[in-house]
């Protein structure tokens, strides 16, 4: 079975990464005498149990928040910011590259500065996590306790060794990397999401073994700093719960960044010779050699679960999918509640935030919120961006929902033609015969801000007749959102105008 990795601590690589860690997990810090019993416990100081911690103090409520690593898990210190921060430098030089398309010249040297884009990275994450730093957590009256939390009893948690009892607690302790278990892997070396950020100086080539989200923002990044890059990839599509047209047109943008594509393709066997990484893959039987300077893998992710000891709480979970919850987020444990990747399908911190939110109403509210009352937008940060909110035309038909499409090509709204930005389209799906949104996919360079307005749009119950009926500014890519809305208002007038037409000539 594959193995979650370990998290290994941040290198002191400068000032930068000093500076987060003394605000993440400050070297004198001294945990607190406990104000016991908790009214809530939280285990894991990431997105979710942030966000849990600062709500329920917000409330008046006694919050001990317990990390045992740095605050801000994997999403400031190991996934959404630093990734980010590069793909943002990345996508710079392309456009640098690419000058010539916008009428300017194309700056004599081109070459991505990799140990530099790293350290603007690094201020990048390091300025982010003042927010969220041990002293202002402390300031929010929340007790906050360094150290691994091991369930002790049904309500007790041990924090090596010290004793915390709570009248409610919340288990957000995230997700880890999943790597595959390929012989030869460990003796040659490998990169995963999380240490990849460790990086001072871009490998002369790499093979991403996945073609996931993840493995294809980093694979189109890397390649745009001057690295060879090469997806191997073992299903026969990119992206299999996207949309078909939307993984096309990021398999198309790859090839043209130049990274290769290798679909159908398993990596069994990694060796070392003279310095390189020879993985030896299958594709339809046929055994190839990629030769490579490193190898980024552990793209998927599996809940952490390890050390918590959820025996002793009575808490029930499946090892590879995490801890198990109702709709309310409750354990099997009425008193302990989960979030986050530890628990959920969908692995994103505005999920895990948001989820935070529910179980602070539920557990210190006497709330009823439910998480399938959620409506939850994704994004995968390629260039273009593919994101995705509510039903695919594919979920509506298992459903017995008849479905109508409305869409729109990049290339058809102005501000994308101005850009130089026109690959990719708006879809937004209708139950036929209404203007109610069942789901819509982007794909567009700025398809993570698009798509919020649909989910807002769905949230608030607003159709695509009221859409069209809004003056959005122009030029705006967003347009392609009003141009598809203008499009059922006009089969929707042209329907009523069909009906009004057939009644007057009967009289």
């Amino acid at each position: 079975m594959p193995q979650p990795s370990t998290l290994p601590p941040l290198p002191h690589t400068g000032i930068h990464d000093s500076e987060l860690c003394l605000n993440g997990r400050p070297p004198d810090w001294r945990n607190p005498q406990p104000r016991e019993p908790y009214h809530l416990l939280v285990i894991g100081a990431g997105p979710a149990g942030l966000m849990a911690a600062r709500a329920a103090a917000a409330l008046g409520a006694r919050v001990a928040l317990i990390e045992k690593h740095l605050l801000g898990g994997l999403a400031l210190n190991y996934s959404a910011v630093p990734s980010q921060a590069l793909i943002r430098t990345s996508r710079l030089y392309a456009e640098m590259r690419n000058a010539a398309a916008y009428g300017a010249r194309t700056p004599p040297n081109t070459e991505g500065d990799f140990p530099q884009a790293m350290e603007r990275m690094r201020r990048i994450r390091a300025r982010i996590g003042r927010t969220d730093s041990a002293q202002r957590i402390a300031a929010d009256g929340i007790d906050l306790f360094f150290g691994t939390a091991r369930f002790v009893g049904v309500d007790t948690v041990d924090v090596d060794g010290l004793r915390l009892r709570f009248k409610k607690a919340l288990i957000a302790t995230g997700s880890r990397a999943v790597l595959p278990t390929l012989p030869g892997l460990d003796a040659a070396g490998y990169l995963t999401n999380e240490t990849l950020f460790d990086l001072t100086e871009l490998p002369a080539s790499v093979l991403v073994i996945g073609g996931g989200p993840v493995g294809c923002e980093v694979a189109q990044a890397l390649c745009r700093f001057g690295c060879r890059t090469i997806i191997a990839h073992s299903q026969p599509l990119f992206l299999p719960k996207e949309e078909r047209d939307a993984a096309q047109l990021l398999a198309e943008a790859l090839a043209r960044d130049g990274v290769e594509v290798h679909l159908n393709t398993r990596a069994v066997n990694v060796r070392v010779e003279g310095g390189k990484k020879l993985v030896e893959t299958i594709n339809d039987g046929n055994v190839a050699t990629i030769t490579v300077d490193a190898i980024l893998t552990g793209i998927g992710r599996r809940p952490s679960l390890s050390g918590l000891n959820l025996e002793a709480a009575g808490v029930a979970y499946v090892a590879d999918k995490g801890i198990v919850v109702d709709d309310f987020l409750r354990t099997s444990n009425r008193r302990i509640f989960a979030a986050g990747d530890v628990c959920l399908e969908h692995q994103f911190v505005d999920v895990a935030a948001a989820s935070a939110r529910i179980v602070v109403h539920n557990a210190l509210c006497f709330g009823r919120e439910r998480m399938s009352a959620l409506t939850i937008p994704w994004c995968t940060y390629t260039d273009p961006e593919i994101a995705h909110v509510g039903m695919y035309v594919r979920q509506a038909r298992e459903r017995g929902i008849p479905v109508t499409t409305y869409t729109v090509p990049m290339h058809e709204v102005d501000r994308a033609i101005i850009d130089g930005e026109e690959s990719g389209f708006v879809k937004i799906h209708v139950r036929d015969g209404t203007d109610t949104i069942l789901g819509a996919t982007v794909v567009a360079h700025h398809a993570s801000e698009m798509i919020n307005g649909l989910s807002l749009a769905m949230v608030a119950g607003i159709g695509l007749g009221t859409i069209s009926r809004v003056i959005h500014t122009y030029p705006t890519q967003a347009e392609g959102i009003r141009k598809a809305a203008m499009a059922y208002g006009i089969t929707s007038a042209s329907r009523w105008m069909r009906w009004l037409q057939r009644r007057w000539f009967l009289h």
